[in-house]
């Protein structure tokens, strides 16, 4: 077993998106699918003997920087891996280009959830088992390498509490304890701990949504798409499912998982003492989960007043539900429409603005969760700076308090949060431009580049005043959308922290 650890990150990587293979090709088996079946057969034995082969011939390979090397590893992934993924993908659909299949197995495995086959029957169940077991395996890797990888590197959000530059390391007060133990092994440690709590949580919330009486299958697609916020769907969306409220009740408790890390990694980051009620990222969710469920709600029961409809109690809680269920959804960046959504709509007679979407997408969901988007640490830091800096404006001889913690927070980490989000902001605006040059309209331009880069592919269907259609954008734009899907799943510090010379030096 130790030798496999001794290979590169990435080596590894590739022998289990090859052996993942087998679990469509026998879910073919069983729905008597058999062309699909020996495609991926034949993709299992084709890429375990291509890993083979590259594991030995890389295997005394010794980098002379172990973190430099997972950080180019964990970029190589995104960026090779859906190559590999989509040949199978390809050959058993058919009639799409590999142009097509790349894109979908690239925004699976970042756990975006863009889709361009918009008809779900169009692929069949074992093609679409494939691509919610890709982004499955997509948040099972966001997971690990952000205890293991990003966070030692102060990156992805921990940046924030810390007292160093980002991509320089870990803080002052660890440097000792990080110079003594191997990333290799820090990865494989969190690998052991973090892996059975992701198959746990994805089993029950499965067997979940089972009892209450959606299709095993469906269940299983739906259950691994939260758990990896991709919003992957079989069947087009929740809309259709046989749970009805109840596997939204379910779903909607799984969400906690992708608000913040303390709900899964509490013990593994030495912020188990702090607990949920006092973490500011779940208390930051829930106040603006409150606030705009509030918001939309009261706009709906005011317009259905204004119409004079006659309307019941029934109608209002489905109403209130379906805000408060879809505003979590794309919070945590998953893109699940409730099913109870249209219908505020249809008893209001308004439309629901997508801007208050597009804003949860771009908020996204907590630091080392499979979520995207800003981060709701930076917006706490960003937010505790301002009313900090409210607060001087009022006595300027005031003194913040709070703790050092609280201190580095309003200072350093409101600092470094307001640089991404601008890099944030500017690679919206790059992306934009990018797609305007392809022939995408203004609009749709925007709505896409912020669904890739929240990693929010169910947006393009609601944000919009129509619907966009990702099969319908031209190729050169689907090529920048999936190196935008890249870009956000991996953060813009991320790739510039493979810039800085202190990682290049031994």
């Amino acid at each position: 077993m130790s030798w496999i650890t001794r290979l590169p990150f990435f080596v590894i990587l590739m022998g289990i998106g090859a052996i993942a293979m087998i679990v469509p090709a026998a879910h073919a088996v069983v729905m008597e699918d058999f062309m699909t079946m020996r495609v991926f057969f034949y993709g299992f034995i084709l890429f375990s003997i291509l890993t083979l082969l590259i594991g030995l011939a890389t295997g005394g390979y010794a980098p002379q920087s172990v973190a430099r090397s997972q950080l180019l590893s964990l970029l190589a992934a995104f960026t090779l891996l859906p190559l590999m993924f989509a040949v199978p993908f390809y050959t058993a659909v058919g009639n799409t280009t590999y142009l097509h299949a790349w894109f979908e197995m690239v925004s699976s495995f970042t756990t975006t959830g863009a889709t361009l086959y918009e008809n779900a029957g169009r692929l069949s169940p074992s093609q679409h088992l494939w691509r919610a077991l890709v982004g499955w395996l997509g948040g099972l890797l966001v997971w690990i390498t952000a205890v293991s990888i990003f966070a030692p590197m102060n990156l992805g959000g921990f940046e924030v509490r810390a007292t160093a530059s980002f991509g320089k390391g870990p803080v002052r007060s660890f440097s000792q304890i990080a110079r003594i133990a191997d990333p290799s092994e820090r990865l494989v440690r969190y690998t052991i701990s973090l892996t059975p709590i992701y198959v746990a949580l994805t089993f029950l919330l499965w067997l979940g949504l089972v009892i209450a009486g959606e299709f095993p299958y469906i269940a299983l697609c739906h259950a691994m798409s939260v758990l990896s916020t991709s919003g992957i769907s079989p069947i087009g969306g929740l809309y259709f499912a046989a749970s009805k409220f109840w596997g939204e009740l379910l779903i909607l408790g799984f969400f906690a998982f992708a608000l913040s890390r303390l709900t899964f990694s509490h013990a593994l980051t030495g912020e188990g003492e702090q607990g949920l009620r006092r973490d500011p990222e779940f208390l930051t969710a829930l106040v603006l989960i409150s606030t705009v469920t509030i918001l939309l709600f009261l706009r709906h029961f005011i317009g259905a007043t204004d119409a004079e409809t006659t309307s019941n109690l029934a109608e209002a809680a489905s109403a209130l539900w379906g805000a408060l269920f879809t505003v979590t959804s794309f919070l945590t960046t998953t893109g699940f429409e409730s099913h109870y959504w249209d219908g505020a709509a249809n008893w209001s007679g308004l439309q629901t603005p997508g801007l208050f979407l597009i804003g949860m997408a771009l908020i996204g969901g907590g630091v080392a969760t499979t979520a995207g988007g800003v981060k709701l640490l930076r917006i706490y830091a960003l937010y505790r700076h301002g009313e900090r800096e409210q607060e001087r404006l009022l006595h300027p001889s005031s003194i913040g308090g709070g703790g050092r913690e609280a201190r580095r927070i309003r200072k350093q980490g409101a600092y470094i949060s307001w640089v991404f989000f601008m890099l944030f902001a500017i690679s919206v605006a790059a992306v934009m431009l990018m797609l305007s040059l392809t022939g995408v309209q203004f609009e749709t331009a925007m709505v896409l580049s912020v669904a890739s880069l929240s990693t929010t592919g169910p947006l393009a269907s609601v944000a919009a005043e129509t619907p966009i259609a990702y099969s319908g954008i031209p190729d050169g734009a689907k090529m920048i959308l999936a190196f935008a899907m890249v870009l956000g799943r991996l953060e813009a510090l991320a790739i510039i922290a493979l810039f800085n010379p202190e990682i290049w030096q031994r």
